[in-house]
């Protein structure tokens, strides 16, 4: 059968690849520092949300950019430079909700995704 490619829709695997320069260890404790600031920011957004506080929204919108760019997540990345501007003014709201909803369902696939090159790299 030999190596099956995986297709990834969300995760930029070159660009980690590039990052972590070919050392799982780093590839591992990258994904790791992901995982825990994702289940963060999707805490934070919500909270933040809920308050009506769209300037530290813009702020938690801006450091999650930081941290989805460097799974190579661009399309995302590109959404909450929108996001991050918009919440900094307090336009738009009507379209934060759909942004949390797509920053949560995007970073829970990219999440699924890094597990499986994970597996995939430890056999």
């Amino acid at each position: 059968m030999g190596h099956q490619i995986m297709e990834f829709k969300y995760i930029n695997t070159e660009y980690l690849e590039m990052v972590a320069g070919g050392d799982f260890d780093l590839l591992k404790e990258l994904i790791g520092m992901f995982r825990d600031q994702v289940f963060e920011f999707n805490t934070e957004l919500k909270e933040l949300y809920g308050q009506y506080d769209y300037k530290a929204l813009g702020n938690l919108a801006h450091k999650a950019k930081s941290s989805v760019a460097i799974m190579g997540m661009d399309s995302l990345a590109n959404m909450l430079k929108t996001f991050e501007l918009e919440a900094k003014d307090g336009r738009n709201s009507e379209k934060y909700e759909s942004y949390l909803i797509r920053f949560e369902n995007d970073t829970m696939h990219a999440l699924e995704e890094l597990d499986e090159l994970v597996k995939s790299r430890e056999l």
